[in-house]
């Protein structure tokens, strides 16, 4: 299945770019995409995935909705979906 995928700030700049479309199994989930670019991008290593679980602070939106809101690191995918992953901000 193909994904498009989005990236904001410091992840943006460890991808390199800030959209790209991405081919996937079939039946992944959001844990296993973030899994996948943990292992690709030197920068991400650990920035995404704890124990299995999304890192707190950290959000990631499926279609824009909150992936915590649905069933978080287990939500499935499907063709077409879009993965944004947003680090965690600070400031004041």
């Amino acid at each position: 299945m193909e994904l498009d995928l989005r990236f904001f700030a410091t992840f943006r700049e460890a991808v390199g770019q800030k959209e790209r479309t991405s081919s996937f199994e079939n039946g992944a989930t959001v844990g296993d995409v973030l899994g996948e670019l943990e292992s690709e991008y030197d920068g991400l290593e650990g920035q995404l995935l704890e124990d299995g679980a999304i890192r707190p602070q950290l959000s990631v939106l499926k279609n824009g909705r909150d992936v915590v809101h649905m069933d978080g690191p287990d939500t499935d995918l499907e063709d077409g979906d879009t993965l944004s992953v947003f680090p965690p901000v600070a400031g004041g």
